[in-house]
């Protein structure tokens, strides 16, 4: 009898076409590797290498996260102007998202070299670990933003610091929590009905992460009402003291500035939404296809994440200047912030 070579894994799939089908059997998200049937006419090294282009659309995903985080991780690595609450937490989402793009190439290039169950519960292990460090350093942000307008007189203080590096320690902990999980012996390795729509991750796991989403959301999503409520009470402020119209230039920007925490709201939840209520009703029986329909939205977040919170910031856009052609033109140095900054 010839012997069954292995063949290119995915995420998902056992059958490397069922990425293109809309339907499948109960087994379309079963294992990673898979197997093609035994062919006579060719020995197991000759056979054709088959690559999902679902996964290489994640690989280049991931290796865009991590080139564009990186250069953020950098530059506020190598500014010591850099060390106030806010950088350290807009640090914290770039070097979670870094090491979420590593987590995709490492990925792909396992899967498709080593085709190892370790090295896979390894990096799957990496991925979970970094995006959801990302989702609660998005988190601490916000919050951070709120206790920034909510006690604008005592925002720069120690007890502030203190309470950042606290978040940052407990984000980080239970990131590391999470994405140690499928590396201990909660995975569905052994078990292939306990498998969730993303292989090796079980159901259950897979239902607390899309659970503990909502609810980050959700707290997120009233944060920034909380937010929204202070600017323009601030903004209302303004404009009676200074007998402002209301078509005046503070009032055009604060409205800009809520529209600007509307827009980053709707980013994160059209991103990671639909993977999350997928991954809740969906499991491995569903197509593939399905998934990574879904999936890769949620990684274009951290694509994103750069552009709204650091490369908007005024003082890193200096730094960038300086890093790269050592200068800072004027219209960066004299804008002045405005409530759209926010």
């Amino acid at each position: 009898m010839s012997e069954e070579p292995p063949a290119t894994p995915s995420w998902l799939s056992p059958d490397p076409t069922a990425w293109a089908s809309g339907g499948g059997g109960p087994t379309d998200n079963v294992s990673i590797p898979a197997t093609f049937p035994a062919e006579e006419s060719l020995a197991p090294r000759q056979l054709p290498l088959l690559i999902n282009p679902w996964d290489v659309v994640l690989c280049t995903s991931g290796t865009l996260i991590a080139c564009e985080n990186a250069l953020v991780v950098l530059v506020i690595w190598q500014n010591p102007a850099l060390r106030a609450p806010m950088f350290l937490l807009i640090g914290s989402l770039a070097l979670a998202d870094l090491l979420a793009g590593l987590g995709l190439v490492l990925h792909f290039t396992c899967a498709y070299l080593l085709q190892s169950d370790s090295a896979q519960l390894l990096t799957v292990g990496l991925v979970v670990a970094s995006f959801s460090a990302s989702v609660f350093s998005l988190l601490a942000i916000t919050i951070d933003r709120y206790l920034s307008l909510y006690y604008a007189l005592t925002y720069n203080s120690e007890r502030t610091a203190a309470f950042t590096y606290t978040m940052l320690v407990l984000l980080w902990g239970l990131s590391l929590c999470l994405g140690l999980l499928p590396v201990t012996g909660v995975n569905c390795l052994a078990e292939e009905a306990t498998c969730s729509v993303v292989r090796p991750l079980t159901k259950n796991n897979i239902a607390v992460l899309s659970v503990s989403f909502l609810l980050l959301f959700g707290l997120m999503l009233q944060l920034y009402v909380q937010i929204c409520k202070i600017v323009m009470r601030h903004a209302h402020q303004i404009a009676l003291q200074h007998h402002f119209l209301a078509a005046s230039p503070h009032y055009v920007t604060t409205r800009k500035g809520v529209s600007t925490l509307a827009i980053i709201l709707g980013t994160f939840a059209a991103c990671w939404m639909p993977f999350t209520v997928y991954s809740l009703i969906a499991d491995y029986t569903y197509p593939p296809l399905y998934t990574y329909a879904t999936l890769v939205p949620a990684t274009y977040n951290s694509v994103i994440n750069p552009v709204i919170y650091a490369f908007r910031n005024q003082e890193i856009q200096k730094a960038l200047w300086l890093v790269c052609c050592g200068c800072i033109p004027a219209s960066v140095a004299q804008r002045a912030r405005t409530p759209s900054d926010v």
